[in-house]
């Protein structure tokens, strides 16, 4: 038999393996040195099944739970089950998987007229019961692949016209498939070896649905915890009711509307917008009511359009009769030796320590009686403060304050809350692939980044890739731990972004090369902007809109 040669990073060990051989038989040898369950692996940078037949030789890193692609593999693998366990327990009804809520992800279980139907305590208990059985069986997740007219008669045959809508424009010839049991399904993703690496999840009536609670491993054990978050739940569900309004509820319908021609397209981008505009009128409105706010502060994680937010926020207060002015959180940076540094002793300008905050609450406070406050200005060559304007408002002129921060309580413990207004903004799609196979509203965020940076920012998109694990590890910090805080929420996603941003994204991630660890996460967005159809008419995108802040050409200065 050939044989190749795997080296494996852990350990640095160069093993000879017969050619065929998977990397499952290893897994046991290399578990002491993750903290969590291993679930795939890749190989050169490409993430691999565990039951993937080797061919080549080549540089090995198992793949676990804790990692973010680990723990999308597991999150597919229990989806998967739940499906399969929904169809034969209610066949007339079909699974949707909605949105997450921190780590878990809440679906619903619908008819064919889209109608919920609310499972009671104890028939979600029963299914879950159902999936453990299968669980308990260890059974083996199979691959396999099919012309795509032979893929789109099974999914028929299946009554999945969902994966059919969302297939109708792809481009490939072939289809990969999934076998679970006697059930077939289609995932854009990969899969687990098989279901018995899956044995750590709930499943817990929530709302009209229910939530797959997925695990977290702290120290080498599962931690299965569910935090409701009603208020982030709510944008979701504002978000679904717009759709229904532009009559799309997958991918697929998006792509449909596209090919119908321009004019159609056109009359999306406005619908879009107006429902945009009409939040942040909304928002105004309630500020202007409140008649004591005195500070709006707006946060967000990156990418989420604050800038454009505020920006456009600031043009309705004053259409309301408010006089609204800016202050840069930015221009409170302490000093650059002051500034605290992370666990691998580099400075952590995302940590709330790096702003001078009693500097700031003193401005604000002095600012609010009527006072003359210099505002500093913060000078990134030197890493210094420097001497800025002067400022004194009125009553009618509330402080418009973007950051990171904006939600900590800590950031402005100074100032009575009456006189606070807390947005959260974000990204926040609900427009799925199709029924079982979510966007991720990161991936929204994210490829608004790669764009962004590229035009503005002159970093190409592996520098944006090398940057994003550090970003979101300061969003998991600094920001998600608030977002309930947030007197009221704007979600800044628009529907038809991503077929936007595929001009621009695809051209900047295909140069991307092979050789460096980013490249499994370059595969798996131009796999996801392979879904959209583009939308090359980007001239009737309002200079007003929020995507122009990441393509250029917006009416706001940045």
């Amino acid at each position: 038999m050939e044989k190749i040669e795997l080296e494996f990073l852990d350990d640095g060990r160069v093993v000879e393996v017969e050619k065929g051989e998977t990397l499952k038989k290893f897994v046991d040898n290399y578990s002491k040195y993750y903290d969590s369950p291993i679930i795939a692996a890749k190989i050169d940078n490409t993430i691999i099944e565990l039951f993937r037949p080797l061919h080549y030789s080549g540089k090995v890193l198992f793949l676990d739970v804790n990692s973010v692609d680990g723990f999308r593999i597991y999150q597919r693998g229990l989806l998967f089950i739940l499906k399969s366990v929904l169809k034969k327990m209610y066949p007339q009804y079909f699974l949707k998987v909605s949105h997450s809520v921190g780590k878990s992800i809440y679906c619903e279980l619908k008819d064919a007229n889209n109608r919920v139907k609310v499972l009671a305590d104890d028939e979600i208990l029963v299914v879950k019961e159902k999936m453990l059985e299968i669980i308990e069986k260890d059974e083996r997740f199979l691959k396999f692949e099919f012309m795509k007219s032979e893929a789109l008669k099974l999914f028929e045959n299946f009554g999945y016209y969902d994966k059919i809508n969302l297939l109708r424009y792809r481009k490939k010839k072939t289809v990969k498939v999934y076998k679970l049991g006697d059930s077939f399904d289609y995932f854009y993703g990969y899969m687990p070896y098989s279901t018995g690496v899956l044995k750590y999840f709930d499943l817990l009536k929530y709302e009209n649905g229910f939530v797959l609670v997925l695990p977290v491993f702290k120290n080498g054990k599962p931690v299965l915890e569910f935090k409701p978050l009603p208020k982030l739940s709510q944008v979701f569900i504002e978000y679904k009711k717009w759709l229904e309004i532009m009559n799309i509820d997958s991918v697929g319908d998006l792509n449909n509307l596209i090919a119908k021609g321009e004019r159609s397209v056109t009359d999306l981008i406005i619908m879009s917008e107006a429902l945009h505009e009409k939040k942040i009128a909304f928002i105004a409105e309630e500020i202007k009511k409140k008649k004591n706010v005195r500070l709006i502060l707006i946060a967000g994680p990156s990418s989420s359009g604050k800038t454009t937010f505020s920006k456009r926020l600031m043009v309705q207060l004053r259409a309301s009769g408010l006089r609204p002015v800016a202050i840069s959180l930015d221009d409170y940076f302490v000093d650059r030796e002051r500034t605290p540094v992370d666990e691998n002793g580099k400075p952590d300008f995302e940590a709330l320590e790096a702003i001078d905050i009693d500097l700031f609450n003193k401005n604000l406070l002095d600012l609010f009686e009527g006072k003359e406050v210099e505002i500093p200005k913060f000078d990134f060559t030197l890493g210094k403060r420097k001497k800025g304007k002067i400022l004194k408002i009125e009553k009618d002129q509330p402080i418009i304050v973007e950051g990171i921060h904006g939600l900590n309580t800590r950031l402005t413990e100074q100032i009575p809350e009456e006189l606070k207004y807390k947005i959260y903004a974000s990204a926040l799609t609900q427009l799925n692939l199709d029924n079982t196979n979510r966007l991720h509203t990161t991936d929204t965020r994210l490829l608004r980044r790669i764009v962004r940076d590229s035009k503005f920012r002159n970093h190409d998109a592996l520098a944006t890739l090398k940057m994003w694990p550090s970003v979101r590890r300061g969003e998991d910090r600094n920001i998600f731990p608030y977002q309930e805080n947030a007197d009221i929420m704007f979600n800044s996603a628009l529907v038809y972004e991503i077929s936007v941003l595929k001009i621009f994204a695809e051209q900047l991630l295909i140069v991307v090369p092979d050789n460096v660890p980013e490249y499994s996460e370059v595969t798996r967005l131009l796999k996801i902007l392979e879904y959209f159809l583009p939308i090359t008419n980007i001239e009737d995108i309002p200079r007003t809109s929020l995507i122009r802040e990441f393509i250029g050409r917006s009416v706001f200065k940045y």
